[in-house]
């Protein structure tokens, strides 16, 4: 396998960690993450205890999303917070063009475009949550506390 830790996209993500929190740390998993419940599975972990960053697109551009891994996005409850109608799943290119990041990989951080956050509340059950960290072989512990902080992003029922 590559050095991943040498590819840019996870690179930006261990810059901002480091800047944030110099014990933070990526992890490389020893198999592929690039579901909840794959990563789950490689970490040995609840599934809820995994955050997926999923980017949004609304009619004013784009939103992320960081869900809990046993859990459903909800457009519904997210129309409603964000006060639009036309709010959907980006597709594959506007997430790599908008975070920096290939799907399956999508960090909560490190995005090469600013964009609102949004927090599930239901990630709060956990004390330490796990996000890939720019490629779907890397992901790192953070405390849902520092998630917020790290993110600047918004809790809310979106699930």
């Amino acid at each position: 396998m590559e050095n991943i830790l040498e590819k840019e996209s996870v690179k930006r993500v261990i810059k901002v960690l480091k800047e944030f929190d110099q014990n933070l740390e990526v992890q490389i998993l020893k198999s592929l993450a690039k579901t909840a419940d794959d990563a789950a599975f490689s970490l040995n972990c609840k599934v809820g205890a995994i955050v997926k960053s999923l980017l949004l697109r609304t009619e004013n551009g784009f939103i992320l999303c960081l869900v809990s891994g046993d859990k459903r996005c909800s457009l519904n409850k997210i129309k409603k917070i964000i006060n639009l109608k036309d709010v959907s799943m980006a597709n594959a290119d506007e997430v790599k063009s908008q975070t920096g990041f290939s799907i399956g990989g999508v960090s909560p951080i490190a995005h090469i475009k600013k964009f609102p956050i949004l927090i599930d509340l239901s990630l709060s059950r956990f004390e330490n949550v796990y996000a890939a960290a720019g490629h779907p072989y890397s992901i790192f512990k953070i405390t849902y506390k520092q998630l917020i902080k790290i993110t600047n992003g918004k809790e809310e029922d979106i699930v």
